[in-house]
Formats: C-alpha cells, structure tokens, sequence
C-alpha cells in the first residue's frame, strides 16, 4: 500500500470530524482491509477511535441500525 501524503491524511481527519455515529460504526463494520483510517502507520485511527468513543462507541441502537441498513 502507497504512503499517504499529509494532505491526505488531513483530507482523511477532515472528514471523520464530520462523520456521524451511524457512519462511523458503518466503517468500521464493513471497511475494506487495509483501508487507511485502521492503517496504525497513521494518526487516523487515534482520532477515529476518540470521536467513535465520545459517540459511546459501539451501542446496540447503532450497530442495529448500520445492520439493518446492510
């Protein structure tokens, strides 16, 4: 996989500061492998995981809908 440029990677944190509860859970369920923002090499699941969690993190409400929306 590329290295990820640092306008990438701020595209990348731009866009999970917008993400909503539903949306965030939605990726993280059915991202592909090797999709950027779980990438460790990157700050991006850091600051994935802490919006995710002021959310509650994985709730049964959530994770329900993102199910029934598959």
């Amino acid at each position: 996989m590329a290295e990820l440029t640092n306008e990438e990677i701020e595209t990348h944190i731009q866009h999970i500061e917008t993400m909503s509860h539903t949306s965030m859970m939605d990726l993280w369920r059915f991202a592909p492998a090797g999709h950027p923002i779980f990438d460790r090499r990157y700050p991006l699941y850091d600051i994935f995981r802490k919006r995710f969690d002021t959310f509650g993190g994985f709730t049964p409400t959530v994770s329900k809908e993102v199910g029934w929306n598959k």
